[in-house]
């Protein structure tokens, strides 16, 4: 068990983020063990050929499996709260080279002649390791990355619900079954890890993934950048259905089939252009229905950042229960 008390400072500046380069790092995992993550298993039998094109060798390298630490300086706590990969990118590439030493030297990464010419030459290295990350990227995330996103911001968005509705205690409480609050410690459930540490008024960067599972990940204990704990977003498996569920055949004949369809397809929050593309329709159709599904009190709206979600209303999910 890790324990981290959190100062009245660690609280105020405990905050949300999204990582598209935590993504990356953590499908690793997945690539090179699809059995072990069946969720994900739709997404490696599509991603798995298209790599064997792709030059990736130090990346994988650097994300051993099993996998018991990942180098931290592979993924630097994001700065805001939706940064691009490209700015995650221009992060990594920018730590000092006695900090990838130091990571190289201390966790267990088994070495490999790739990690040694990094360690050798990190400035090098690291360039090469945002240039492999970039092409992984382009193959086995860039076609997702837009539903992947939206997923995620979600998750941000029913965090920061939680927390004003119940606080932080009932934010971490109900995070993961692995992450809990107790008299004003955070509890992670580590299987490598234990002890206390100190957050020193840092706070603590919440991560939601869609690959990070069964356990949350967390470098709570490093020193430089904020404290983040980086833990699985709920819904995940709805992310490689194929196609909308088959709403039933009495819902669309009253609310025709493709209003059904979209009410089946906001089973997680999504923005106009997402909808769009998993239904096969122009976006101005979409919006059309969806205007008059939320003037029926159907479905509403969320701001996350810049990008407006739809999602269903509870009047919505009990119609959708009785004509299931």
């Amino acid at each position: 068990m890790l324990r981290a008390a959190l100062s009245v400072a660690d609280l105020a500046n405990t905050r949300f983020a999204v990582s598209p380069l935590w993504e990356v790092v953590a499908s690793v995992r997945i690539v090179k063990n699809p059995a072990g993550f069946p969720a994900h298993l739709p997404w490696a039998r599509q991603v798995v050929p298209r790599l064997a094109a792709v030059r990736w060798g130090l990346l994988a390298d650097l994300v051993p499996v099993p996998t018991v630490v990942i180098p931290s300086f592979i993924c630097p706590p994001p700065t805001t709260t939706g940064p691009t990969l490209d700015l995650e990118l221009a992060a990594l590439a920018a730590t000092p080279p006695e900090v990838v030493r130091a990571c190289l030297d201390r966790d267990p990464v088994p070495p490999t002649p790739r990690t040694a010419a990094l360690r050798a030459d990190p400035e090098a290295g690291l360039a090469d390791l945002a240039a492999q990350i970039r092409a992984y990227a382009d193959v086995a995330l860039a076609p997702y990355w837009p539903r992947m996103r939206t997923l995620l911001e979600r998750e941000v968005l029913l965090g920061a619900r939680r927390m004003a509705v119940d606080g932080v205690r009932g934010l971490l409480n109900h995070l993961d079954r692995y992450v809990s609050w107790d008299d004003g410690t955070l509890l992670v459930e580590h299987l490598t890890t234990s002890g206390s540490v100190r957050l020193d008024g840092r706070g603590v960067l919440l991560v939601p993934s869609v690959f990070t599972w069964p356990r949350p990940f967390s470098n709570l204990v490093e020193a430089s950048g904020q404290p983040t704990l980086r833990y699985p977003a709920g819904a995940v498996a709805t992310l490689w259905e194929r196609a909308a569920l088959p709403p039933g055949e009495a819902l669309s004949r009253v609310l025709g089939r493709t209003r059904a369809t979209l009410l089946h397809e906001l089973a997680v929050p999504s923005s106009t252009t997402e909808l769009a593309r998993r239904c096969g329709l122009a976006p101005g159709t979409v919006s059309q229905h969806l205007t008059a599904l939320r003037d029926a009190g159907l479905v509403g709206t969320h701001r996350v950042g810049r990008f407006l979600l739809y999602a269903r209303t509870t009047s919505a999910e009990a119609l959708l229960a009785g004509a299931g």
